[in-house]
């Protein structure tokens, strides 16, 4: 079976940090976005007619401190829900020593550009989302404390 993720480098920028000398964690989304977009022009390099996606929510779980390099972050990303408007990417940035330093799940609303209302996921991207489907990835299981 093919490995449904798609690996990422992203270079970090002297500016994403902050006082206490590593990665601002507000920097994290916009590394997730970064990632989504290079994912979506991978996967899916014509976007079909009358079809847009927006984000509807955003979820991050940072598990370890990430400092400034020169070498690029990984980020993992798949597509770990599928439902009729919306679907679920899962996301996992790994530092350069190969720490997960973050999770996250982003989930998008298909749209109808023309009206900005929902709509169903057209079939075409609906068999592109299911090719790097991985339904146990996501955030971290929370445990009973």
């Amino acid at each position: 079976m093919a490995d449904q993720h798609l690996e990422l480098s992203v270079q970090l920028r002297w500016g994403d940090m902050d006082i206490n000398n590593h990665i601002n964690n507000v920097q994290f989304a916009r590394i997730f976005e970064e990632s989504r977009v290079r994912s979506f022009m991978n996967w899916l390099p014509v976007r079909p007619e009358n079809y847009s996606m927006v984000v509807a929510r955003q979820d991050i779980v940072f598990t370890a401190v990430l400092e400034y390099s020169l070498e690029p972050v990984v980020v993992r990303t798949c597509v770990n829900r599928i439902g009729t408007s919306s679907f679920t990417m899962a996301l996992t940035l790994i530092d350069p020593a190969g720490t997960v330093c973050a999770t996250a799940e982003t989930t998008m609303v298909a749209t109808d550009p023309r009206t900005g209302r929902s709509r169903p996921i057209p079939d075409e991207v609906r068999e592109i989302l299911d090719a790097h489907l991985d339904a146990d990835a996501g955030l971290p299981v929370r445990g009973l404390t």
